[in-house]
């Protein structure tokens, strides 16, 4: 973790009270960091620590844009991030977690690498799905991936054509007419 040095912060030498934090995640960063989710991306962080007696509470406040891969065409998407997040630090005989938020410190070396929590933070702030727009995805691979999907027959319109992702359907009629004839009975069902 040495090159991660910039990210210690020295907690027996923190005196009572609050103190801030100011750092940026840029490119290097995230390369040096190795994670999977994240590869680039320009994140501010604000950092308030808060000794109290026995123990220091982290306050981060993150923002700003990483690049991930879209899901559907593999092109990287700017993916917006704004995110505040709790961590408390104890000093103790060794290193543990014991919940997503407390973390452990040993006391004989006083001091806590936020590195990889802020990797967390930014990775954990990025949705399950991410996808462009439509129309906005890589047409090369939208076009390969339309030709190599394996659809039912139900999803063919009455071309033989299968309908794009990236097409929302706006008329009622276009979605009606894909209900499947057992729900049918179940329109005139009064629930109330």
């Amino acid at each position: 973790m040495a090159k991660f040095s910039l990210y210690n912060i020295p907690l027996k030498n923190l005196s009572q009270g609050k103190h801030t934090y100011e750092y940026e995640l840029d490119r290097k960063f995230f390369e040096a960091i190795d994670g999977d989710e994240v590869k680039k991306g320009n994140v501010n962080v604000l950092l308030t620590v808060k000794k109290t007696s026995s123990t220091y509470e982290f306050n981060f406040d993150l923002k700003g844009i990483v690049q991930v891969p879209c899901n559907r065409c593999l092109d990287d998407l700017d993916q917006e991030i704004d995110s505040q997040n709790r961590l408390i630090v104890k000093l103790g005989k060794e290193y543990s977690e014991e919940s997503d938020e407390v973390v452990i410190i040993p006391e004989d070396e006083g001091e806590i690498n936020i590195a990889w929590f802020l990797y967390e933070f930014v990775a954990l702030n990025i949705p399950i799905k991410h996808v462009h727009e439509p129309g906005k995805c890589n047409k090369t691979m939208s076009t390969k991936l339309r030709k190599h999907r394996a659809v039912s027959r139900e999803d063919e319109d009455e071309s033989g054509d299968i309908p794009d992702e990236d097409t929302e359907f706006t008329d009622d009629e276009e979605i009606t007419e894909n209900i499947d004839p057992r729900w049918e009975s179940l329109k005139g069902l009064n629930l109330e």
